[in-house]
C-alpha cells in the first residue's frame, strides 16, 4: 500500500485489524478503513477500483465481490497461500489455502484476461506455499 501510494496511486486500505489501519491512517495518498469483509453485507458494494491488490488473504465466499469491483482495464494482482503451507506454519487450515490451479480457474471465471500465473513454494519472505495471479479486465 505504501509503495503504490508512494507512486502517486490513491489507495484504498482495508482490514479488520485496528492495529495494521491504524498505522497508515497518516500516510498521503492512503485511505484506511477497519472493515470486516467476512460478515453479512458487502462493506464495498457499489465500488470500483482501477487495480486491486490482495496479498496473503482468502475468504473464498467474498472472492466474487473481489473481482466484481475492478474496473474496465483495471489490474488485479492477487497472492496467497496454497494447499501444501500446512508443512510450514499457518494457515494450515484448508478452508483458507488455494487448491492447484484455482487463482487461475476464478480468473477465468471472471472474464478477466491472465497476465501471469505463479505457484509452488516460495523461500521468501519465509518458507511457504504461494499461488499469485495477475490479470487484467478488458
Amino acid at each position: 500500500m505504501r509503495l503504490l501510494a508512494g507512486l502517486g496511486f490513491e489507495v484504498a486500505a482495508v482490514d479488520r485489524d485496528f492495529e495494521a489501519i491504524l498505522k497508515l491512517q497518516n500516510v498521503p495518498g492512503i485511505t484506511a478503513t477497519q472493515l470486516d469483509l467476512e460478515g453479512g453485507e458487502w462493506p464495498l458494494a457499489g465500488r470500483t477500483f482501477d487495480g486491486i491488490v490482495v496479498a496473503n488473504y482468502l475468504w473464498r465466499p467474498r472472492l466474487p465481490d473481489v473481482l466484481a469491483m475492478l474496473a474496465p482495464g483495471g489490474v488485479l494482482i492477487y497472492e496467497t497461500f496454497m494447499l501444501g503451507n500446512e508443512a510450514y506454519g499457518k494457515p494450515s487450515s484448508p478452508a483458507f489455502l488455494l487448491r492447484p490451479g484455482e487463482l487461475h480457474e476464478v480468473v477465468q471465471a471472471a472474464g478477466l484476461r491472465e497476465v501471469a500465473f505463479e505457484e509452488g513454494y516460495a523461500a521468501n519472505p519465509k518458507p511457504a506455499m504461494r499461488q499469485a495471479v495477475c490479470a487484467i479486465r478488458e
